[in-house]
């Protein structure tokens, strides 16, 4: 069946950062996310160098393996860029960037994917994670050495394993062909998004009827709800058959970093690069926002890793325990210092058939009673009026042992004689 695509990008600056150095970019027949790293000194450079560059190959393809070279001929492509760039301006060394993109070919999809930005697919009310994290915490997951709870609060979780841009390794980028239908939502994002957002909030607007630009802006919503501690990009993908009528003109929509224009500006003899927004005197001098690097694949790093992993198990563990005991030991001493006030209390009432003084409180907490006898008198209640009777049988509160055996004498002044 012939198809065809209805699109949305969209990309905030969060909450915390800065700058913007996620890019996305949603075209005719492709569609990207890039989430650059490198803080102040190019993360930004990095993804819109990148975006302007693999846009170039949004065009049809005749065949999805066509379509599969041209995609991961570009990514490489970029890659080169991204090293030469850095070479020629040491203020951007290190920089790099993940990439997520989708090129359509006919009902065929191409996926290629490197990093932790992520693509998702919603099919038939189901939700499915497309793409595997390229971190070290991933690699812990996936060998069954943390779970994926723990991968979320690790602190190297943002350390990857591939990137494209100045590093030494070729990348080794993945890439697939996969089947695509009408009714299929597809969704790439950075982990603004999908490192913030709970997924099954994700997952309830991915399988929701709204339009790619309403779910979009409602991830992104969302993100910025869970105080968006990074930068967010979103861009959703529906497909459609392609007789259905629309209002959708499909356009090349650059969000993010590859919005601006990167441009070099002569500073004092030097050429520096930047995007078009320039940083400010006290941004240079910040400490990098970015928390996310990269680290090549290696036993002894990924050792490294799952030893800070235990440890941190460990202490959590440990802080678990404490806590517990802490509570047990603050309940333990309300409940003494709580039953030490009701000993404080004195009431009168029947025991025996006499009137007695009791110690404590009449009120109980099932099989718990919070009262004693502390002194049976040797006067009957059926020797009182009836009244009294009534007031004994229900227990009269004394504010003390003092204002307890009052009340009692005024009891046996009402006795009959």
């Amino acid at each position: 069946m012939a198809i065809k695509t209805l699109s949305y990008a969209g990309s905030d600056i969060g909450r915390i950062r800065s700058s913007n150095q996620d890019s996305g970019y949603a075209g005719y027949n492709l569609f990207f996310v890039a989430d650059g790293m490198g803080g102040h000194a190019g993360g930004d450079i990095a993804s819109a160098l990148c975006a302007q560059r693999i846009s170039r190959v949004d065009s049809a393809y005749s065949s999805p393996e066509e379509a599969v070279k041209a995609l991961v001929d570009i990514i490489w492509e970029a890659n080169g860029v991204l090293g030469e760039t850095a070479a020629a301006h040491p203020e951007l060394a290190g920089m790099g960037t993940t990439f997520s993109g989708l090129l359509f070919s006919g009902d065929k999809v191409v996926l290629g994917h490197i990093g932790d930005s992520r693509v998702y697919l919603s099919r038939n009310e189901k939700v499915e994670q497309i793409t595997t994290d390229h971190t070290f915490v991933q690699r812990l997951v996936d060998t069954g050495r943390i779970t994926a709870a723990e991968a979320l609060v690790h602190p190297r979780r943002s350390v990857l394993m591939r990137v494209l841009g100045d590093v030494e390794e070729f990348p080794d980028v993945d890439n697939k062909i996969l089947e695509t239908r009408p009714g299929d939502r597809w969704l790439l994002c950075s982990d603004g998004l999908s490192g913030v957002v709970p997924p099954h909030i994700m997952e309830r607007i991915l399988k929701s009827k709204v339009t790619a630009e309403e779910a979009t802006e409602l991830l992104i919503g969302e993100a910025l709800e869970y105080g968006a501690p990074d930068n967010v990009t979103v861009v959703v993908v529906d497909v459609v058959d392609a007789n259905l009528q629309t209002d959708f003109e499909p356009t090349a929509q650059f969000v993010g970093s590859s919005a601006n224009e990167v441009v070099i500006t002569e500073q004092r003899g030097s050429r520096i690069m930047k995007i078009l927004n320039p940083l400010t005197y006290a941004d240079i001098f910040k400490r990098p926002e970015d928390p996310a690097g990269y680290v090549p694949e290696s036993d002894e790093y990924l050792e490294k890793v799952l030893k800070e992993t235990r440890s941190r198990i460990r202490w959590r563990r440990i802080r678990q325990l404490i806590s517990l005991i802490a509570i047990a030991t603050f309940v333990w001493f309300a409940l003494v210092s709580a039953y030490d006030y009701t000993q404080t209390r004195y009431y009168v009432g029947e025991s025996n058939g006499n009137v007695t003084i009791f110690k404590g409180i009449k009120e109980s907490l099932g099989p718990l009673k919070f009262s004693s006898v502390y002194n049976q008198t040797n006067l009957l209640v059926t020797d009182l009026p009836v009244y009294q009777q009534e007031l004994v049988d229900r227990s009269i509160s004394a504010t003390d042992l003092k204002d307890a055996q009052r009340i009692v004498e005024l009891i046996r002044s009402t006795v009959i004689k």
